[in-house]
């Protein structure tokens, strides 16, 4: 029996076989004043994919165009009101020949092929979206812009809190706070600052990710859960 050779195989095959392995990464876990809690390994599926830079841009070309109101509407010479009435007759007067006031080329008349109201909704499939998702979450990992933190402590919303948590972790630029159902106090700390951004982590997107600088997950919203190290469950325990 001879071995199977690449010609042999099916296009999806050789799309495996050609396939990146992931990339194992890991990530600080800090506490809310910045100090170091061990490191935490991340899902390699999620954060150590080479990023499909083609299914990002048709992800998020989708997902703006959905955003998008699609209200505008111009009046066709149907529409506009008046104009019933010949502005001159046919023959006799050197000018060409016009029937209603209200044509396109009359001064407030219709609008030729003008927008009318649409839906700019694109159908984008699952797989893609979930791939898009990945490609983002591996971005920012492999340029080490994914933070976590054990949970936010805040006891009473307070912007002064979050700016302090902020510079303690060494965060700049425009941040992402991946949220929990839990954190209602950190999400109300957070919103007057014009360069946060937080999101529930059920609707974490590509295009968020790749808006902001930074994105910053709690032990709760992490994605793929992450196992922390050893050295990690060694400073928990000497918490205890």
């Amino acid at each position: 029996m001879t071995a199977t050779t690449a010609t042999e195989l099916s296009p999806a095959e050789q799309r495996r076989a050609r396939r990146t392995p992931p990339v194992s990464r890991q990530v600080t876990r800090r506490r809310v004043d910045g100090s170091e809690a061990g490191t935490v390994d991340l899902d390699p599926e999620l954060f150590g994919i080479q990023p499909n830079v083609p299914v990002l841009h048709q992800v998020v070309t989708a997902q703006l165009a959905a955003a998008r109101a699609g209200t505008q509407s111009t009046k066709t010479r149907a529409e506009v009101r008046g104009g019933g009435a010949k502005p001159f007759r046919q023959k006799g007067t050197g000018r060409s020949r016009q029937g209603s006031t209200r044509s396109p080329q009359w001064s407030g008349g219709g609008i030729a092929l003008g927008p009318k109201p649409r839906d700019y909704s694109q159908r984008t499939p699952k797989k893609m979206v979930r791939l898009a998702l990945r490609s983002a979450l591996s971005d920012r990992a492999a340029s080490g812009r994914v933070a976590l933190v054990d949970a936010w402590t805040f006891e009473t919303p307070r912007t002064k809190d979050a700016i302090a948590a902020l510079g303690a972790l060494g965060l700049s630029g425009r941040v992402l706070v991946v949220l929990g159902p839990d954190d209602a106090t950190a999400d109300r700390s957070f919103g007057n600052l014009p360069d946060v951004q937080t999101i529930q982590v059920g609707e974490l997107n590509a295009y968020d990710i790749l808006v902001n600088d930074w994105l910053v997950f709690t032990d709760a919203t992490l994605p793929g859960g992450g196992e922390p190290t050893a050295g990690a469950a060694g400073d928990e325990g000497s918490d205890q």
